[in-house]
């Protein structure tokens, strides 16, 4: 199984990114999806995610701002981060989660995002 991030980078404050995440080795449609991020010396928080069935929710602090889709067709899940502020930096991690069998649990390699002032 494998998670390929990508996507990330610099960019100034109140512009756009998006995040790639592609997934191989699972069947795709069978998994919740999900983006976290962590900044250095904190801990890893959810963003968004996006569930089988096309159930989304998203922390408070992207709210308006991000929005996670995915295609099942291509076995990719992407996060569209706009009016992106300082605090969005972090490292930004994609997790599968099968929709049952919740051990089944595996994240991609990660991908820096670093939003300059």
């Amino acid at each position: 199984v494998q998670l390929q991030a990508s996507g990330g980078g610099l960019v100034q404050a109140g512009r756009s990114l998006r995040l790639s995440c592609a997934a191989s080795g699972v069947i795709f449609s069978t998994y919740d999806m999900g983006w976290y991020r962590q900044a250095p010396g904190k801990q890893r928080e959810l963003v968004a995610a996006v569930t089988s069935g096309g159930s989304i929710n998203y922390a408070d602090s992207v709210k308006g701002r991000f929005t996670i889709s995915r295609d099942n067709a291509k076995n990719t899940v992407y996060l569209q981060m706009n009016s992106l502020k300082p605090e969005d930096t972090a490292v930004y991690y994609c997790k599968a989660q099968h929709r049952r069998a919740w051990s089944s649990v595996y994240w991609g390699q990660g991908t820096q995002v670093t939003v300059s002032s």
